[in-house]
């Protein structure tokens, strides 16, 4: 698996369209949601499955709207920018290095607060909601391979020396390193559920 080769400029476009259409789909939903649950408190999201997976303990949460607004609509308007980036690079559009570096800095703020708000979810709320668990996954694979685009680019300059080796190595175990990272996140999130799913667990 480690020795496969992507092309990043040509899978990009693509990784750009998925992701940004499912992060649509999913913060309209969780959207949607939180509309119904305002207009009717005890409205039940369909995700709610059970005292883990609930995403009505999420919506109800002070971290469901940090910035005084619900955070679902910087998803409605980030996601749809991701997916005519992608449409616009199929159709043999260039952008200039401070585009992508903007895109860079957008998603790397959109990683921040993904991860904080996973931290906040799993130590605070003591909940997941699977559209947003979603919206992570999107975020973290497409921030990855905008990072690495803008690398083979040189939009993101390397030093000399052992950071450009160091990077040559995690080009050829981009894949790997993802896997590595979503097993690890998903090791320390059920291991922090345990009590609830260990005791429904059977050999």
């Amino acid at each position: 698996m480690s020795k496969t080769k992507l092309t990043v400029n040509r899978v990009l476009p693509y990784m750009l369209i998925i992701g940004g259409v499912i992060g649509i789909i999913c913060s309209f939903i969780i959207t949607q949601d939180k509309f119904a649950l305002l207009q009717n408190a005890n409205f039940k999201p369909s995700c709610d499955l059970n005292p883990v997976v609930s995403c009505g303990s999420v919506m109800k949460s002070l971290q469901s709207h940090i910035f005084g607004f619900s955070n679902t609509y910087i998803g409605l308007f980030g996601f749809p920018v991701l997916t005519t980036i992608g449409m616009a690079m199929l159709a043999g559009a260039k952008f200039k290095r401070w585009f992508w570096l903007g895109l860079q800095v957008g998603l790397t703020l959109g990683l921040v607060m993904a991860y904080w708000l996973l931290w906040q979810s799993v130590n605070r709320i003591h909940a997941l909601c699977p559209y947003c668990l979603t919206v992570d996954v999107v975020l973290i694979v497409v921030g990855w391979y905008v990072t690495l685009y803008n690398v083979d680019q040189k939009y993101l300059r390397l030093p000399k020396g052992w950071p450009t080796k160091a990077y040559g190595w995690i080009r050829r175990h981009h894949l790997d390193l993802l896997v590595l990272w979503f097993l690890i996140l998903i090791a320390l999130v059920v291991h922090h559920f345990w009590y609830y799913y260990g005791r429904h667990f059977h050999l």
